[in-house]
């Protein structure tokens, strides 16, 4: 880590970006991932625009899940099991959470298939933390 002179704030040290840039950036990293919040407040909604992809193993999806996702590891993703889904649906993934790149490879195989996809950033751990419960079985 450098060193910084004892009068300068690590915060402020490098300037903030420009409010056009900042506002360009995080628009656009919002297009690529949601949050578990949102996707809890949409799915208590009569008919969610997107469906929801938890793309554990099956025994992980059995172990607990958030309710009306489908399991589809991501391994397993591909055109002939996404067949029943229009081509413009959107398609959110999620995995188990930060330490897990499941939702990332899931992400890239929907995206090469032409999919609409974003990430449900925190996974399960983060849908755990803000205390949504999950529903066992299949």
């Amino acid at each position: 880590m450098p060193v910084l002179p004892t009068d300068t704030c690590p915060v402020s040290a490098i300037p903030a970006a420009a409010p056009q840039d900042a506002l360009a950036h995080f628009e656009r990293l919002l297009s690529f991932e949601t949050d578990c919040w949102d996707v809890h407040a949409a799915l208590s909604r009569p008919h969610p625009d997107f469906v929801l992809l938890d793309v554990r193993s099956l025994e992980s999806f059995a172990a607990g899940h958030v309710d009306g996702a489908v399991n589809l590891p991501h391994g397993r993703i591909n055109e002939r099991n996404l067949a029943e889904y229009p081509a413009d649906t959107l398609f959110v993934v999620y995995c188990d959470g930060p330490h897990c790149n499941g939702a990332d490879r899931a992400a890239v195989r929907l995206a090469r298939l032409g999919r609409r996809v974003k990430k449900m950033i925190g996974g399960i751990e983060g849908w755990k933390d803000e205390g949504f419960g999950l529903t066992a079985g299949f």
